[in-house]
């Protein structure tokens, strides 16, 4: 952290403009990131918590089928043991309902994982930007006095 400071420290003022924008950036698309993955996390939650609920309803349950988010239509629950796992770009495999939970488990498991790490990065990431602007308003405060 003392020699990233010295060598900050020793750049010039469009130098640290630079650097600070580009952190900035990193910055933003690091938390767009984030934000991607706390919604894909809370999306297989739900996805979990609706193949705990259809594994409890009975053979031959009437009920509503989601087609979009905001279509459904009406459908019978023929078994509740099979499902299909959106496994990604609009392909679907069927699993097991016991193999459909677990599936949604290993990707929440591994969501999370990814998110604690690339909050790390992004944490290091703002620190740099903090620490640069505070440089580059101490250097532009030292140049204003001599103008």
């Amino acid at each position: 952290m003392a020699s990233r400071t010295l060598e900050i420290e020793k750049m010039s003022v469009e130098q640290l403009k630079a650097l600070k924008e580009q952190a900035d950036l990193e910055v933003n698309l690091l938390q767009d990131s984030l934000n991607n993955i706390r919604t894909a996390t809370t999306r297989l939650e739900i996805a979990s918590n609706a193949l705990q609920d259809l594994s409890l309803r009975p053979q031959g349950k009437k009920m509503l089928v989601p087609l979009t988010a905001s279509l459904y239509v009406p459908g019978t629950l023929d078994d509740a043991d099979k499902v299909l796992v959106d496994v990604g770009t609009g392909y679907f495999v069927e699993k097991t309902m016991t193999e459909g939970k677990d599936y949604c488990e290993r990707k929440i498991n591994l969501l999370k994982s990814n998110y604690e790490q690339l909050l790390d990065v992004a944490t290091k990431k703002k620190s740099i930007a903090d620490e640069t602007g505070l440089i580059l308003q101490a250097k532009l405060r030292q140049l204003a006095p001599a103008q």
